[in-house]
């Protein structure tokens, strides 16, 4: 089994992603971290809860091309598989907006 590495981009990124998580209701906030922390072992887990997405979405200079389902809120992640890394880009609440 290969252990995936979780991380993000950039600094500001990190920055912008835990601020998110901080906003979030207390209810989803163990939900996600664990849903997060699992993306670990498996970045592509079987089932709806997780989507390739077409087309990916641009998020500042980067791109999620995978979202994971967690309740009303979606994780949009990046993988890097040469360098076995799981990229958060960002938590939102699911919305018209979500995909744009």
């Amino acid at each position: 089994m290969m252990i995936y590495q979780i991380g993000f981009p950039s600094e500001s990124v990190e920055k912008h992603f835990i601020k998110e998580l901080s906003e979030l209701p207390r209810n989803y906030l163990y939900s996600i971290k664990t849903a997060i922390n699992k993306l670990s072992i498996d970045p592509k887990p079987a089932g709806k809860k997780f989507k390739f997405l077409k087309p990916p979405i641009s998020l500042g200079y980067y791109v999620a091309q995978y979202r994971l389902r967690v309740g009303d809120y979606r994780v949009l992640y990046d993988i890097d598989e040469q360098n076995k890394k799981v990229i958060l880009l960002s938590v939102k609440r699911r919305s018209e907006k979500t995909y744009r």
